[in-house]
């Protein structure tokens, strides 16, 4: 296992400096997923939520929790996003709701957290808007999937 970078030699916490790196494409996925009730994925997928479309809302509360990572994440760098996408995939066998999303940027640092940052803020909106009717939801299984573009080149978990 490589050294932690976000270490200086002091052991101190710092912001790694990326000044000197190349600016490539660079592609992050990732996916997590939120266990309910089978009344509660009925509410979503019929649209009959009170509070609204909750995956619509959730994939708008996605973007924007990729755009500020940053804010969050005391560490990351603010990057520019080219691009974000969030998909959801019912799994009505499972009583659940895989979210996928991809992050894309050209820089000089990943976005791996965006993608990661995003999917658990979509699906902790999707806990928000149904909490009235299924307080039992469990987020679980976020992950990073694949990752493409800069000196370590492509990463793929493990299937």
């Amino acid at each position: 296992m490589s050294s932690l970078t976000h270490f200086d030699a002091q052991g101190q916490a710092h912001m790694v400096d990326v000044g000197a790196k190349a600016s490539t494409h660079r592609v992050a996925v990732a996916t997590g997923r939120i266990d309910l009730q089978a009344a509660t994925l009925a509410v979503i997928q019929s649209g009959t939520a009170k509070k609204g479309d909750v995956l619509g809302i959730a994939r708008i509360a996605g973007i924007q929790g990729a755009k500020r990572t940053s804010e969050l994440v005391p560490l990351c760098h603010p990057i520019p996003l080219t691009r974000l996408a969030v998909e959801f995939e019912v799994d009505a066998a499972a009583n659940a709701v895989v979210c996928t999303a991809t992050a894309e940027t050209v820089g000089p640092t990943g976005v791996e957290m965006e993608a990661l940052c995003a999917v658990q803020v979509a699906l902790l909106t999707i806990y928000d808007m149904c909490k009235s009717v299924d307080r039992g939801m469990t987020i679980g299984g976020v992950r990073l999937l694949e990752k493409r573009g800069g000196k370590s080149g492509e990463w793929k978990a493990p299937a």
